[in-house]
Parts: structure tokens; sequence; C-alpha cells
């Protein structure tokens, strides 16, 4: 089966979404239909990028507005949801997305998880933000100090489930480490990298990358600072 009979079957499957036809439960729990356009509101992948990083550079310079963030936009969403871009960041405490790109209810779908790793419940995830929801771009963010990619580069002995996600970011410490620099810092942005192509393997983020409908980026939060910066 290629990729664009996927990306078809894929659509009839968020038309059946959003008619409740099939998934009524998901449909009712996440909500798919549109929300009002906002004045600034990015149209395309390249305006929903520089929305993000306007936004962090509103919150580095401490000159956020806190958009979107009261009860009325509370009440405009509550049955329903569009976010523009989607994020799947690292589940570290000091990293939360719609602060740090200065967002409001409704505009980020973020999936976080130890390592920003792209799993197969996050990739699909991020399917359903981005086909069904209709995110414009999913940014993979990565952040200076990451606690899962040291314990990778040390071969920490971890329980239960932990040695997954080490393994996950272990080929990223294997390709940057001959890199000059900080070791740690190469790999945790030679991580988001690795993640982005893990992501790009799915049928469906794919095809939505080919109808230029999407863009998967990199970035990386410095925890000292509060700077994002584009990882390529």
């Amino acid at each position: 089966m290629n990729v664009k009979k996927l990306g078809n079957i894929s659509r009839r499957t968020a038309l059946k979404f959003g008619t409740g036809v099939v998934g009524t439960g998901i449909a009712v729990g996440i909500g798919t239909g549109s929300r009002a356009t906002s004045i600034n509101e990015p149209t395309t992948p390249d305006q929903t990028i520089q929305e993000l990083l306007n936004g962090n550079k509103r919150f580095v310079q401490r000159k956020r507005t806190n958009p979107r963030q009261d009860l009325a936009r509370l009440s405009e969403v509550a049955k329903t949801q569009k976010p523009f871009a989607a994020i799947l960041g690292c589940a570290d405490s000091r990293v939360p997305s719609e602060i740090i790109f200065d967002q409001g209810f409704g505009d980020l779908f973020v999936c976080r998880v130890a390592g920003n790793v792209a799993t197969p419940e996050e990739i699909g995830s991020l399917e359903f933000g981005t086909l069904i929801l209709g995110s414009k771009v999913i940014m993979v963010m990565g952040h200076k100090r990451c606690g899962a990619v040291a314990a990778t580069i040390k071969g920490a002995e971890v329980p239960g489930q932990i040695g997954s996600l080490l393994a996950a970011i272990r080929p990223a410490v294997e390709k940057s480490a001959e890199q000059k620099g900080d070791r740690l810092e190469n790999a945790c942005k030679a991580n988001v990298l690795v993640q982005i192509e893990k992501l790009k393997t799915s049928p469906v983020l794919s095809q939505l990358i080919t109808e230029k409908k999407l863009k998967i980026v990199g970035g990386y939060y410095d925890l000292d600072t509060g700077i994002v910066s584009v990882v390529s």
C-alpha cells in the first residue's frame, strides 16, 4: 500500500471522526471543529514557525501578552479545538510550551515525554493533531541539560521502563560522539534530529509534508536564557 493511498484512507477516517461514525469517544473527548480565527493566527507552516519564535521572543524579553488565556477563550475551545502547532517536547517540568511560546488555550497540541522521543504513541498522537486537528507544524523540542540524554551518555542502569527511553535516545548519542564541543549539548541536539527522522517515517505525516500542509522542525530550549533556537 503506497503513501498516497494511506493518506486518502486517513482522510476518510478523519471525516468519520468529525461526523461521529467512527471514534465517537475521541471526537467528543478531544474535539475536531474549527475555532474562531484570531487576528494573528498563522495560515501556513512558515507563518506558524514564525509565530512560535515571535512568542518565544516575547517570553525572553519579558513582554508576554498571555493571549487567549481568559475564561472567554476557555469557553470558546471547551467543545472544539484547532491548534495551529504541535510540540513534541520533553516531560521536564521546566519546559512548559504554552508559557515559553506565549500561547493560550487551544493554540498548541502538546505531547511530552522524557527525552522528547517519538514513540509509537507519540507519533499516533501527532498524526491526530495534524491530520485531524490541523496543526501546520510539529516542533520537536529538546532542551539544555536533558537528564534522559545525560543518563544515556552515562550508560546508566535504570529500573522499570526507563530503559526504553534511553534506547530511543542512544542512536543520537552514537551519532554525535565524535562532534567537537559540549558532548551533552551535541547529543541533545542530535536527538532532536533523530526523532524528526522517526516522525517522517509515518505515512500520514509524510503525506502532509508532501502536500506542503505540514513542516517538522527542530527546536532547542536553553534553560538558562529561555531562548528557543532552531535545530537543523
